[in-house]
C-alpha cells in the first residue's frame, strides 16, 4: 500500500484528536464528585480506547514512513475541543459533564468522519480508521443517550 503525504496527515489529525480525547476524559475522571462516580467507568473505558486508537494509527504512519505525531493537537488543526473541555468539568453537575462530553465526542466523530471521505485512506489505514469511527460512533451515542436521560 503506497500512503500519501495527506493520508500521513490525516491519521496524524486523529492521532492527535485520540490524544487530546485522553486528556480530555482524564482530567474529567479527576474532577467528578462521588455522585457521578459511575461516569468514570465509562470515560477510563472511552480514554483506554482512544489510548490503543493512537497506538494503531501510531503504528501505521511509522510503517510507510511518515513520522508519527505524539501531542496533542495544535491551535488550528483539526477541533481543540477535548482542551476548551478540560477547563470546563467541574465535575459536579451531571448534565453539565455530559453535555460537554458529548461536545467532546461530536468533534471527534466528526473527524473521523472526514477522514473516511476526505483523507484518501485505503488500505490497513482505511479499514482501522473504519473501525475505529464504529467505536467512536458507538461512545458518542453513550454518552449522548446519558445526557438525554437527565433532561
Amino acid at each position: 500500500m503506497s500512503i500519501t503525504s495527506k493520508t500521513i496527515g490525516t491519521l496524524n489529525d486523529l492521532i492527535e484528536l485520540n490524544n487530546d480525547r485522553i486528556a480530555g476524559f482524564e482530567k474529567a475522571m479527576s474532577d467528578i464528585n462521588q455522585e457521578n462516580v459511575d461516569l468514570k467507568e465509562l470515560f477510563q473505558k472511552f480514554a483506554a480506547d482512544s489510548r490503543k486508537f493512537s497506538q494503531e494509527l501510531t503504528a501505521i504512519v511509522a510503517t510507510q514512513g511518515g513520522e508519527p505525531e505524539t501531542g496533542n493537537s495544535a491551535s488550528g488543526t483539526l477541533h481543540r475541543v477535548w482542551i476548551d473541555v478540560k477547563a470546563i468539568f467541574g465535575g459536579s453537575d451531571r448534565k453539565s459533564i455530559l453535555a460537554e462530553a458529548e461536545r467532546g465526542e461530536d468533534a471527534i466523530k466528526k473527524a473521523y468522519q472526514d477522514a473516511l471521505i476526505d483523507g484518501e485512506l485505503s488500505g490497513n489505514a482505511l479499514e482501522t480508521v473504519r473501525e475505529q469511527s464504529t467505536a467512536i460512533t458507538a461512545g458518542h451515542d453513550a454518552i449522548k443517550a446519558l445526557r438525554d436521560a437527565h433532561k
